[in-house]
């Protein structure tokens, strides 16, 4: 999955720092529905990122059904809250 495109697609933009926030929320939603609707495990796994940098991703043990996404999902967590 090409991030620049997972941005266009859902906000319009690659400048999410230029967005209001109405148009920030709507796009946040856009991705939602994209996660519930996405069947590539791949590409959910992005999506959740995406979501989860926005500060808007669904809990671990809802969004995924295997551990080891479950656990790739935790050291993704981890490798970004490490640079706060």
């Amino acid at each position: 999955m090409d991030f620049d495109q997972l941005l266009l697609r859902a906000f319009g933009t690659s400048d999410l720092s230029a967005l209001p926030h109405d148009q920030l929320l709507a796009g946040v939603e856009k991705l939602r529905a994209q996660f519930d609707a996405e069947e590539d495990g791949e590409d959910r796994f992005a999506i959740w990122c995406l979501l989860y940098m926005l500060g808007a991703a669904p809990d671990l043990e809802d969004a995924f059904d295997e551990e080891d996404d479950r656990e790739a999902a935790r050291d993704f967590v981890a490798s970004i809250d490490e640079d706060d």
